[in-house]
């Protein structure tokens, strides 16, 4: 499904700029963060697997650290859904 989404309906400009400088930026701020922030919020302890951009990059957000937020997948899939930024609400 990602696949899909990125290649067929991801905007081209946003999609160019989740490439190997965007992996770097994702694994180093996993790293200094390694829970889910939501989790963490709600008490709970749960493995960051995601960064997702708070501001989206197609909506003029960037990769600095204030406009990032590490997230497990149930929650990064939770606040895409519910921002509609991904499946088109």
């Amino acid at each position: 499904m990602d696949k899909h989404y990125n290649q067929h309906e991801r905007d081209p400009f946003s999609n160019k700029r989740y490439g190997r400088a965007w992996k770097r930026i994702r694994d180093r701020y996993i790293k200094s963060h390694p829970l889910c922030e939501e989790c963490e919020k709600q008490g709970r302890l749960t493995p960051a697997e995601e960064v997702h951009h708070i501001l989206p990059l197609s909506k003029g957000g960037g990769n600095e650290k204030s406009n990032l937020m590490a997230l497990c997948k149930s929650c990064h899939s939770r606040i895409t859904a519910e921002s509609g930024d991904r499946w088109g609400r």
